[in-house]
């Protein structure tokens, strides 16, 4: 039985860990073999120095500190690669009492290298406790110092020709694992969740690291940890999401689950290799920030009304259309909460599956293993599913598969990336899709944008004429010229933006029979939308000029998001 798992109770016992923290490092033990202490401090959890002393409370071990411990060579003689084995081991010969070797370790149950070290020196060992950090130290100066700092630096030189070494990665993770690091690492983190940023950018280049906050969706620089520090925060990174440090030559992809701030937080974690080093791209995800209620994103009064009733068919397609970014996955997971009840099978494919949605069956593509989208849609409709969302429609093969099952009974969620609402339906029908289908299964498609919404405690009424002649591009309607337009200004809420916060601006395109007509015709994009036009389809421009107009927005927002549709 493992001696640490008695430890991780009296561990929640005493609150230093959640249960959902501990079930997750006992987990994460039983898939690496790894001792559960070092885990609990690799992950951030709890720094050694609040962790060693339960763990000398709890098993009757002493704790001692390396620094008070004279560095004399003991009088034993060790085989020539002992430095090298203890390193990895983790433990320190720290003196002899009589016929017993005392070890300084952080893993006290290690028994087999424990044993090894036995036979290495022929006394008894006795362990005791230290911090890593101090094992680490004291081995170097005992056995020279092709550990130290230096070592460290030729990692980094040699990181951008890909070279890697197993004394590198070796001390790439133990650095990762200091508590400085991890601390660095999570306040990092902190701040941008302060900040409201979802994406933390952990760029490299040739005389400097930068660092930046995507905070309603535009890039803020930040205050960078030092660069010699990039190697060790890039690891410690890798080490969470449970990626390999020793791969800087591919790009890698990873997850993790943490909480910050008091709050639960998924974080999508993706590298690159670039000329000098890794960058790396972190998502976060607080949970259940993405289960907007449709009506609170918003949404104008008659395209909700109208959308509400699209998702409530019994089968048929629905597309939501825009870059990346603009909040498509938030509009079909809002619609798929405002339908999901046990009467209904809901699966869905995507790429990646950002939030667990509860009773909603998700898969994850895995295009390594032969499970892309059309792939896994083929096996859906085999499922006997009421709803299925496809992440996004890439292939002609998706479309044509997610078209079929919408003909058959389904009622199908899925997004392309085109510009408006009507590029939709022309960019299907270039795939391939059959006209005749495609207009007998559409519904409607909904193009999106975000734009910042203006801080209210600080934003400022001005002029209209002020901006109307600096805008060439801005077409208004003629009834709806108001005096008066608001501007951002910028104040300790919003952090000196002058935003706080994004809203959605939407067009929304009904397939009516006149549409299906059309359709059928093979119209070009142009036609489509005019005709839509015509049936009351307000742009997505008319409605970001809506939300200027009550002072939700501003003109420079709208044009920023929507110059494409001009």
């Amino acid at each position: 039985m493992d001696p640490y798992l008695n430890l991780a109770e009296r561990l929640v016992e005493r609150r230093l860990l959640s249960e959902d923290e501990m079930e997750r490092v006992i987990k994460l033990q039983q898939e690496q073999q790894a001792p559960l202490t070092r885990l609990v401090v690799e992950l951030g959890f709890l720094s050694e120095d609040d962790l060693l002393p339960v763990v000398r409370d709890h098993f009757n071990i002493p704790l001692v500190s390396l620094r008070d411990t004279p560095t004399t060579p003991l009088p034993i003689e060790f085989p020539a690669n002992v430095g090298e084995f203890l390193k990895t081991a983790r433990m320190v010969p720290v003196k002899i009492e009589g016929r017993d070797l005392v070890v300084a370790t952080s893993d006290p149950f290690d028994l087999a290298r424990l044993h090894a070290l036995e036979l290495a020196a022929g006394l008894r060992v006795t362990p005791v406790l230290a911090k890593e950090k101090e094992i680490t130290a004291r081995i170097e100066a005992l056995f020279g110092n092709s550990y130290s700092s230096d070592t460290n630096q030729g990692a980094v030189g040699r990181e951008i020709e890909g070279a890697v070494d197993e004394e590198d990665v070796a001390h790439l993770r133990d650095m990762a694992s200091e508590v400085p690091v991890i601390r660095l690492v999570n306040q990092m983190l902190v701040r941008a969740m302060e900040s409201r940023a979802s994406d933390v950018h952990i760029e490299p280049f040739e005389n400097q690291l930068k660092v930046r906050y995507r905070i309603d969706g535009i890039l803020h620089e930040v205050e960078p940890p030092p660069r010699q520090l990039r190697a060790a925060v890039v690891s410690r990174l890798k080490i969470l999401a449970q990626l390999n440090i020793a791969e800087r030559r591919l790009p890698q992809d990873g997850r993790i689950k943490i909480r910050l701030g008091g709050k639960d937080v998924d974080m999508r974690i993706a590298t690159v290799p670039t000329l000098y080093g890794e960058s790396v791209v972190i998502r976060l995800l607080e949970r259940g920030q993405i289960f907007t209620q449709l009506e609170t994103i918003g949404f104008p009064s008659d395209i909700l009304e109208h959308f509400n009733g699209m998702i409530l068919k019994p089968h048929g397609m629905i597309l939501v259309t825009g870059p990346t970014g603009s909040g498509k996955t938030t509009t079909l997971y809002g619609a798929l909460q405002k339908i999901n009840d046990p009467g209904k099978k809901i699966i869905t494919i995507e790429d990646p599956v950002e939030y667990q949605l509860s009773g909603v069956n998700q898969i994850q593509v895995k295009p390594q293993i032969g499970l892309t989208f059309a792939n896994g849609l083929r096996s859906i409709v085999r499922q006997d599913p009421d709803v299925i969302m496809v992440g996004e429609i890439r292939d002609a093969e998706t479309a044509e598969i997610a078209v079929q099952a919408a003909l058959t009974g389904h009622l199908v969620f899925s997004t392309l990336h085109t510009n408006d609402a009507a590029g939709a339906i022309s960019r299907l029908l270039e795939m391939g899709v059959q006209d005749y289908l495609l207009s007998s299964s559409l519904l409607g498609v909904l193009a999106q944008r975000l734009v910042r919404r203006l801080c209210k405690a600080c934003r400022r009424e001005v002029a209209f004429t002020e901006f109307n002649g600096n805008e060439p591009e801005l077409t208004l309607p003629n009834d709806s010229r108001p005096r008066t337009v608001w501007e951002a200004v910028g104040c300790g809420s919003c952090s000196g933006t002058g935003y706080l916060g994004r809203v959605g601006i939407f067009e929304l395109l009904p397939v009516t029979s006149e549409i299906c007509k059309i359709i059928v015709q093979r119209a070009d994009a142009g036609t489509i939308r005019s005709l839509a036009i015509q049936q009351g389809m307000r742009l997505l421009r008319d409605d970001g000029w809506d939300k200027v107009r009550h002072g939700v927005t501003t003109i420079a927002e709208v044009l920023r998001v929507t110059r494409e549709e001009a």
